[in-house]
């Protein structure tokens, strides 16, 4: 379960909630333009662009849940069980990358979002494991840059790239599923409802918000989709970074999960671990955890965008309030 967000303001602010039942030892990363990345069947990139994200540190070896580079380029991974496959052999014609690889794949050698679809015009998805105990997470991705955004999956139908001019993407079912069904919510408006079921009757609107109402209030995929596009799409310029930053993670908490509102089959809580915001205005990565609202914020300095060793910063969990007195 997760949401991603691309708002196409200023230069560019990308991110997503990670919603699960657990913590993945994930952290902010920083991983600087001479970090030696290596893959199981492409050659190593010793130079690329330096990118910043939340990842699980496996071996040394950054597991990017999501991403940014220093272009303004963003990627994430969302869950996608049951439809996503990776074929364990491909042919040698192919890029063939790993679902864990693919991120720094992409951001470390795409400026834009044209790049991209050059780039994975020869891309295969190869199904190898990092390690034992390690196993591929089920996914389909976000791309964006300042431009638009693309929907990568990969199925056993083959590799599918899709344009998304709303720029949202959650779960199940897949991308084509979600594009459909925003059809049945073209009636609803962030305006005041207007009597369409009968002009003749003297029927009023009797609180604010009534025009959209039909929007989703459930946590499932397909309708945290609708919400998420719904608020994103209505949403307002504040036309200055710390406006848009704060005014992403508002768009967020309209999709967030509250503990107790979503239990797994395994009897566990489902919420919402952390929300995440890239300003590719600034080069700063924003977050906040779900014990605490405050943001925490990480930049891509210029000091940090070269060397070859890996930046961590370990995520600030623990509830932080202000007390003015």
């Amino acid at each position: 379960m997760c949401t991603s967000i691309a708002l196409f303001q200023g230069a560019g602010y990308f991110g997503r909630n990670l919603d699960l039942d657990c913590n993945f030892g994930e952290q902010v990363v920083v991983t600087p333009r001479h970090f030696p990345l290596r893959f199981r069947r492409l050659p190593t990139m010793t130079e690329h662009y330096a990118m910043i994200g939340m990842a699980n540190l496996a071996d040394g070896v950054p597991m990017y849940a999501e991403a940014a580079n220093e272009k303004g380029v963003y990627m994430a991974g969302l869950n996608f069980p049951g439809n996503a496959w990776f074929p364990p052999e491909v042919s040698p014609r192919y890029d063939a990358v790993t679902p864990y690889e693919l991120i720094p794949w992409l951001l470390g050698s795409c400026a834009s979002l044209n790049e991209v679809r050059k780039k994975l015009a020869n891309f295969r998805p190869l199904g190898v494991s990092f390690r034992q105990g390690l196993p591929l997470a089920p996914l389909h991705w976000h791309i964006a840059d300042r431009t638009g955004a693309l929907v990568l999956e990969t199925t056993r139908d083959g590799v599918a790239l899709y344009e998304d001019p709303v720029g949202v993407l959650t779960n199940n079912p897949p991308f084509p599923f979600h594009q459909m069904n925003l059809n049945q919510y073209q009636g609803l408006s962030a305006r005041p409802v207007e009597n369409r079921f009968a002009p003749d009757a003297p029927l009023t609107a009797f609180g604010q918000g009534m025009g959209a109402i039909g929007l989703p209030g459930d946590s499932s995929p397909a309708s945290r989709y609708v919400k998420a596009a719904f608020h994103k799409l209505n949403t307002p310029d504040p036309g200055e970074d710390s406006g848009r930053v704060a005014q992403f993670f508002h768009l967020l908490d309209a999709v967030a999960m509250v503990r107790g509102s979503v239990i797994t089959p395994e009897g566990k809580y489902d919420i919402t671990t952390y929300a995440c915001c890239y300003s590719a205005e600034t080069g700063t990565y924003y977050y906040k955890t779900y014990d605490n609202n405050r943001l925490t914020a990480v930049r891509l300095r210029p000091g940090s965008l070269e060397g070859g060793e890996l930046r961590s910063y370990p995520l600030r969990t623990g509830q932080d309030v202000f007390f003015e007195n």
